[in-house]
């Protein structure tokens, strides 16, 4: 699932192409927009929340739309060929003179006025990467459940917005807790901290490293290497599932680095 750094970076790029630009096409290919036309409305802007992308439109209403494992948004000049899937995937397009935004397998797409956005994302606790971050708030909320895992409290995005399952694994690492240790006993503030560093250095990657080596196969320290040896200690790297389907989510960790007690 893509996380906050990947949905900022999808944000950056259709905000500097469409903002202030007026809709020459609109097409929803979704039963519940069929007969939705934005054509001749402006972009506002494009702006991240969390993992959500909300596009806000001069008419009052806002695109929302959530990525989830396989969505993603594509940009195009006029007569370029699109290539982010075959035609049958594609769920939205918006055109401008000078680009094409075509939205792929997105499973969240919808229209909300814009002033009633909170009723998709109200729910969320603070957006680690947004500027105005609010720290003591993204702690407080991670320490009302002390029983809870530290991997779920940071999954969990009423709590802060924006950590997926790569960065709570490698943070899990970097910080030498199990995946299993409870909330009462980490350091939460150290968690936050290290967790939007790593995505706030990322933001101008097309890749996420946690290691400084940006190459293949060199770009995490746990993530997707079950069965390989750690790169502090050489111990093998375990996998095992975490939760219940389907909110269950894939963790690897080093058990000598990572010591369940």
């Amino acid at each position: 699932m893509p996380e906050g750094d990947t949905v900022w970076r999808a944000t950056k790029r259709l905000h500097q192409a469409l903002a202030g630009k007026v809709l020459v096409k609109s097409d929803f290919r979704v039963p519940a927009l069929a007969t939705t036309d934005l054509s001749g409305e402006t972009v506002v802007e494009v702006v991240p929340r969390g993992k959500h992308l909300l596009m806000r439109i001069s008419n009052g209403v806002t695109i929302h739309s959530h990525l989830r494992m396989e969505g993603s948004w594509h940009l195009y000049r006029p007569g370029e060929r699109w290539k982010g899937g075959p035609d049958y995937q594609v769920r939205a397009v918006l055109g401008t003179d000078a680009w094409t935004a075509v939205g792929y397998r997105l499973p969240v797409l919808e229209l909300v006025a814009t002033d009633a956005e909170n009723t998709v994302v109200g729910h969320l606790g603070p957006d680690i990467l947004s500027p105005t971050f609010d720290r003591t708030q993204a702690i407080a909320n991670l320490a009302a459940d002390p029983d809870r895992t530290i991997s779920e409290a940071l999954l969990d995005q009423r709590n802060l917005a924006g950590i997926g399952n790569f960065y709570r694994v490698e943070v899990c690492f970097l910080l030498g807790l199990h995946p299993w240790k409870p909330v009462s006993q980490v350091d939460l503030g150290a968690a936050v901290d290290l967790s939007r560093r790593l995505m706030k250095a990322n933001l101008q990657n097309a890749a996420q490293v946690t290691t400084g080596v940006n190459r293949p196969g060199q770009r995490s320290w746990v993530f997707e290497r079950a069965g390989k040896p750690c790169r502090r200690c050489r111990t093998t790297i375990l996998t095992a599932h975490l939760g219940q389907p389907p909110q269950d989510r894939v963790t690897f960790w080093c058990p000598h680095c990572q010591p369940e007690n």
